[in-house]
């Protein structure tokens, strides 16, 4: 008999175990999970639309096929498992407002890339996941639309643009979600609800059936409560589709099958104070030392270093601007802060030039890998932010607070190296802090090994926001 108080905080693939031994059926998970949204999410503002009549459904057709299933091995990995899209990619038959809260609600008639793949892996979509207006900034607090909060503390935010994704995993009203990564949107709402946030490398997953206008800044990415669950999410989406202007090939192996398997001697760099930002707030300089020291015990070299990511902050800022204005959004409907980068854009010369200052830039950060195999660093620079701390800030400020704030993260959106947000403790008032483990281009494998073997000490996975947990 399975303990219905403790699935909603039950890992993805724990949960597909259950499902797949016949323990709980898709409709009973759907119902647990479903109840719990129309109960929570008022409190939230993790959704941008949910669609619970249509997911109910889902989960009845499953709990059919289940029951007539002989072999459930050959049932998808995710049958059954609730899950829901970041509300600036499309699903079909589902709204897309991109976290607008004035645009007329326009009903997507196809289905991103990742979003086929997703129900090809069995997954139930529940519906979309807020986010940022655009994307464009890091919590999710779009004018004309509910502030989506932090379940470790509602009076802060859950970091965006995938904050909706993360609050929605951290409370418990999802097991996993997808989100998006063009400048720390997947590692930081993890790094501000306490999840793993996975960033993988540029061209492992496809952005299909669109194309590229941001110099490949952005990917998709997991939001989890353990590593091997992204592992395993990104082993359903890492399939590159005809077209993509970059792709990787699709790995031998799987990630999962292989994140415990243990890892050579590795010389890890490591630092607390990022140029040109300066030092981290001293609680995050904590969480770096103890890392640097529980890699050590492993029996790794640590070195404490970092590349210098001061001319990295014009060219990329430049083409992260410049994506308000590709969007083609009527200015009478963007946010003051959306608006005002809309009207500051670059000419096409300059963001063109942006794009290769960063490419030349990249190689110099990425050259520093040639030395190490993982670099250790905050994810961000300080703890996350009280819902609305920088709306009365002009936007010029704002900006130079967000850059100061985020500025572990969009380097590794530059160079296309895989990332990975993991937790590692809280702060004084109880909200999560952690840091970031970056790898070799392409080597998602040893980041994920190596989170895999913290998770084990730390144990960060059995902790819960404790309004959410008492339900």
């Amino acid at each position: 008999m399975v303990n219905s108080s403790s699935i909603p905080f039950t890992s993805a693939l724990d949960l597909s175990k259950l499902i797949h031994e016949k323990k709980i059926s898709p409709l009973e998970l759907m119902k647990i999970y479903g109840e719990r949204i129309e109960k929570l999410e008022p409190k939230l503002g993790s959704f941008a639309y949910i669609d619970l009549k249509s997911a109910l459904q889902q989960a009845q057709e499953k709990t059919e096929i289940l029951g007539k299933s002989k072999d459930t091995s050959e049932l998808p990995l995710f049958f059954g498992i609730p899950t829901a899209i970041k509300d600036l990619y499309s699903v079909r038959g589902m709204p897309v407002k991109y976290g607008n809260g004035l645009i007329p609600p326009q009903v997507a008639d196809y289905d991103m890339g990742i979003v086929s793949l997703i129900k090809e892996a069995g997954f139930i979509i529940t519906g979309k996941t807020a986010t940022s207006e655009l994307g464009s900034l890091p919590y999710t607090e779009s004018p004309n639309l509910p502030p989506c909060r932090n379940p470790w503390n509602l009076d802060y935010t859950a970091g965006g643009s995938s904050g909706g994704a993360a609050a929605a995993v951290a409370a418990g009203l999802l097991p996993i979600a997808p989100g998006s990564d063009g400048g720390g949107s997947v590692r930081g709402p993890a790094f501000c609800c306490g999840l793993v946030g996975l960033k993988p490398s540029r061209g492992r997953i496809s952005n299909a059936p669109v194309g590229d206008y941001l110099g490949g800044i952005a990917t998709h990415g997991c939001l989890t409560r353990t590593v091997a669950d992204s592992a395993a999410l990104l082993d359903v989406l890492c399939q590159n589709i005809s077209g993509d202007p970059y792709w990787l090939p699709t790995p031998c192996s799987s990630f999962l099958s292989r994140i415990t398997n243990s890892t050579d001697k590795l010389k890890i760099a490591f630092a607390t104070s990022v140029a040109p930002a300066g030092k981290a707030e001293e609680t995050l300089v904590q969480q770096v030392d103890d890392i640097v020291d529980h890699l050590e015990q492993m029996g790794h070299i640590l070195v404490e270093a970092c590349p210098d990511f001061s001319a990295l902050v014009e060219p990329f800022t430049i083409i992260w601007q410049s994506s308000i204005a590709a969007s083609g959004f009527p200015e009478e409907i963007l946010s003051p802060m959306n608006l005002w980068l809309k009207q500051n854009s670059p000419d096409l010369a300059t963001y063109l030039q942006s794009v290769q200052k960063m490419q030349v830039i990249s190689r110099q950060i990425v050259a520093f890998f040639d030395e190490f195999d993982l670099l250790i660093l905050p994810t961000y620079l300080q703890p996350t932010l009280k819902i609305g701390e920088w709306a009365d800030l002009s936007p010029d400020k704002a900006l130079a607070n967000i850059i100061n704030w985020i500025t572990p993260c969009p380097p590794f959106n530059a160079t296309g190296q895989p990332s990975i947000a993991i937790p590692t403790g809280f702060t004084q008032n109880n909200l999560p802090i952690g840091v970031q483990i970056v790898g070799k281009p392409t080597d998602e494998m040893t980041i994920l090994q190596i989170a895999h073997q913290l998770e084990q000490i730390i144990n960060w996975h059995q902790y819960t926001p404790p309004e959410f947990d008492l339900f």
